[in-house]
């Protein structure tokens, strides 16, 4: 009996090393749990990152590689040459032309197209009848292939049998050269863009006035301010954020703009005086053309990477001024 009461009291105490053991295990999953806190968010976002660097950042940092090489797209890479490219390609004269029209079809698409949907934004806002269908509507442009749209509208402003033309003369309006002219192609180019994105940029417009509060509507009521006062005394104040992000995701695709200009005639070459030609035209021209030189087409698309990014610049000092001025001065009430 004095045997087997002294096995289980040995038993029943634990080992001296136990407390340790269970201080360690603890501290170890505190660690872990402080570790899933700090980068389990990082995990989660990692697969868009991961995305992000194998197709854009890679491209963009091969492009700058290839740019400062003699490349050929039949002879492969050739010799260093520095930064000859890229003064080789600012000192084409056609390249400037690319650059004038890239910004003059920019100026005539952007402007108009957010002036267009905030003001389409306004009437959907509104209380009507088949809201949905309506909103439904205005998104179907964007759902058609660009090449279609160009391909419709390049028939429809032709020289010689095109719809526009027929209805200008039909009120004694002489015939546009829409084909020929600089202005008047990058007019009708610019129609195209304005037709696709409008709608898309409506949608947008849409939600964040639908986000704006609507005590704001019913002080204004109170205080007597009509519908046009309302909508640009509070709607248009509210929207300055929204508007940023519009004009800077507009700028980049405006600057990158391609697929309307090549479809706008049967060569798609920018016409015969490279009248409407954009800079990404000019850049494809170089690397698949006559030419086939990848490196001044990978110096092209690096001075419009520049471009977009100096404008980018620009929009985020706008942004800022514009949060600036929203925002109450300090010590003030509103």
């Amino acid at each position: 009996m004095a045997t087997t009461t002294s096995a289980a009291r040995r038993a029943a105490v634990p080992p001296p090393h136990e407390p340790e053991r269970r201080v360690r295990r603890l501290a170890l999953r505190q660690r872990v749990g402080r570790w899933d806190v700090r980068l389990s968010p990082y995990l989660y976002i990692s697969p868009f990152f991961v995305v992000f660097a194998i197709a854009g950042l890679f491209p963009i940092a091969y492009t700058a590689y290839v740019s400062v090489f003699d490349w050929n797209l039949i002879g492969g890479q050739g010799a260093f040459v520095g930064l000859r490219n890229y003064v080789d390609v600012i000192q084409q004269p056609r390249f400037l032309t690319a650059l004038r029209n890239t910004f003059s079809i920019f100026a005539l698409s952007s402007v108009p197209q957010i002036v267009a949907a905030i003001a389409i934004a306004a009437v959907l806002d509104a209380n009507l009848r088949a809201k949905t269908f309506w909103r439904m509507g205005v998104l179907l442009p964007y759902v058609v292939a660009p090449v279609a749209v160009s391909l419709i509208f390049s028939k429809m402003f032709a020289d010689q049998s095109g719809m526009i033309n027929a209805l200008l003369g039909g009120v004694g309006i002489e015939p546009i050269r829409w084909h020929s002219d600089v202005l008047a192609s990058h007019v009708a180019i610019a129609t195209m863009v304005n037709f696709r994105w409008t709608g898309y940029n409506v949608l947008i417009f849409l939600a964040a006035m639908q986000a704006v509060p609507r005590d704001l509507y019913e002080a204004a009521v109170i205080d007597g301010a009509g519908r046009l006062r309302r909508f640009f005394s509070v709607t248009v104040p509210m929207l300055r954020p929204t508007i940023v992000f519009v004009v800077i995701t507009s700028t980049i695709g405006g600057l990158q703009i391609f697929d309307e200009p090549r479809m706008f005639d049967q060569l798609g070459m920018g016409g015969a005086d490279r009248q409407w030609m954009t800079v990404t035209m000019y850049l494809y021209e170089l690397g698949w053309g006559a030419q086939k030189s990848f490196g001044r087409a990978s110096a092209v698309a690096w001075i419009l990477f520049l471009i977009i990014i100096a404008i980018g610049l620009v929009n985020f000092a706008l942004t800022r001024r514009i949060a600036s001025t929203g925002s109450a001065p300090k010590g003030k009430k509103r």
